[in-house]
C-alpha cells in the first residue's frame, strides 16, 4: 500500500509589490514578475540552434529541475524557487515552444513528449552536469517520466504534481462515451486545420480568458495575481506561439504516465490537488499502484496547480520530499 500524507501548514498571502497592466505590445523580454526576495536571472542556453530560457537559483545541495505544464513557463514556479533554493541548487526551464524559449514552426519541429524529454536530458547534461531530481506539473510530469525512462542514471527522484492523464489520447478512446468515440474523426479533422486553430488561439490568448482558466485551475482563486496572468499572456503573443498550440492540440497519440511508470527506476512521489477540475484525483490514485511510486499525497482543497495556488502549504511538503531524498541517499 502506498503511503499517503499531508503536512498541515497555514496558508498565507505573500506581499504583492505593485501592480501591472496588460499590454500586447509589451516586449516579452521585459516582462518582470515580482518574486519574494531574490529574482532569478533569465539565462539562455542554445539547444539544437534554438534559444532556451532558464533560471538558476541557490548554490547548495543536490540539483533539482522544475518542469512546467502546457502554456506555462518559469514564472509558474515563482512562489516555489526561493524555498527550494534553501536546500538545493534549483533550475527552472521553459520548454521549447513555451515562455521565452524559441517557438519554431511545427512543420520543422516535432513537438511532443519525446522532444521535450530530449530537451530536459540535454539541459541536464550541458548545464546541470550531474544526476538531478525532477519536480513537474501537469504535462510536464509526463515529460519528466519520459526523460527518466530514456536516461535512468540521470534522475535521482521525481515529484509529480497533478500529472496529466491525457484522457483524449487515442489509446484511451475505448474508455470514452460512445458519442466521443464516434466524434473523434471529426474532431481530428477540425483541429488539423491551422486556420481554425489560429482563430481558436486568438480567442483564448487574452488576459481575461487566461485569468478565467486560472480560476478554474485554482479553486481558491487567491493566488491569481496580475504578474502571472501577464507572464502567460506575454508568451502567447510571441512569434510562433499559435503554431505550438496547433501542434499540441493534435497530440492524439503520445506516451502516457501509465506506460512510463513501469519503466521508471527512480522513486516517484505524486502530489495531487483533490479539487483538480481536469485530472480527477480518483483517477490519479490509480497511478499509485505502480511499484516505482513511493507516495501519493492528496492536497486538500487545491486544484490543478497546487504549488502555485497555495505555496505556503505546498512548499514545506516539497522541502520535506527533498530532505527525505537526501536522507535516503545518505
Amino acid at each position: 500500500m502506498n503511503r499517503e500524507g499531508l503536512l498541515s501548514t497555514e496558508d498565507q498571502q505573500p506581499a504583492v509589490a505593485g501592480t501591472r497592466h496588460y499590454n500586447a505590445a509589451f516586449p516579452l523580454e521585459m516582462v518582470v514578475v515580482v518574486l519574494a526576495a531574490h529574482d532569478p536571472i533569465d539565462r539562455f542556453w542554445d539547444w539544437q540552434g534554438q534559444s532556451i530560457r532558464y533560471w538558476q537559483l541557490g548554490d547548495r545541495g543536490a540539483p533539482v529541475l522544475l518542469v512546467h505544464g502546457f502554456g506555462a513557463c518559469c514564472e509558474h514556479w515563482r512562489q516555489n524557487v526561493e524555498a527550494i533554493a534553501q536546500h538545493s541548487t534549483v533550475y527552472v526551464i521553459d520548454l521549447l515552444g513555451f515562455g521565452q524559449s524559441a517557438k519554431p514552426d511545427p512543420i520543422a519541429v516535432n513537438y511532443g513528449i519525446e522532444l521535450w524529454a530530449q530537451q530536459i536530458e540535454a539541459f541536464r547534461q550541458a548545464v546541470i552536469g550531474q544526476p538531478t531530481r525532477l519536480i513537474a506539473n501537469s504535462i510536464g510530469c509526463v515529460v519528466a517520466l519520459q526523460a527518466a525512462v530514456d536516461q535512468p542514471e540521470g534522475y535521482a527522484a521525481l515529484l509529480l504534481i497533478d500529472c496529466a492523464l491525457r484522457q483524449i489520447d487515442d489509446k484511451k478512446l475505448a474508455q470514452q462515451p460512445l458519442g466521443r468515440r464516434l466524434g473523434r474523426p471529426l474532431l481530428k479533422a477540425a483541429v488539423r486545420q491551422r486556420g481554425l486553430s489560429n482563430w481558436l488561439y486568438r480567442q483564448l490568448a487574452k488576459p481575461s480568458i487566461i485569468e478565467r482558466i486560472l480560476k478554474l485551475a485554482y479553486p481558491s482563486s487567491e493566488r491569481i495575481d496580475p504578474a502571472l496572468v501577464e507572464a502567460l499572456y506575454a508568451a502567447t503573443q510571441s512569434p510562433g506561439a499559435a503554431g505550438v498550440f496547433w501542434a499540441f492540440i493534435n497530440l492524439f497519440d503520445a506516451p502516457l504516465a501509465e506506460q512510463l511508470l513501469p519503466q521508471v527506476q527512480a522513486p516517484v512521489t505524486f502530489f495531487w490537488g483533490d479539487r483538480d477540475p481536469w485530472e480527477p484525483i480518483a483517477l490519479g490514485r490509480q497511478l499509485a499502484d505502480f511499484p516505482s511510486v513511493k507516495a501519493f499525497v492528496p492536497l486538500a482543497g487545491l486544484g490543478h496547480c497546487p504549488h502555485d495556488e497555495a505555496p505556503k502549504q505546498v512548499n514545506p511538503q516539497i522541502v520535506a520530499w527533498l530532505q527525505e531524498g537526501v536522507a535516503a541517499a545518505g
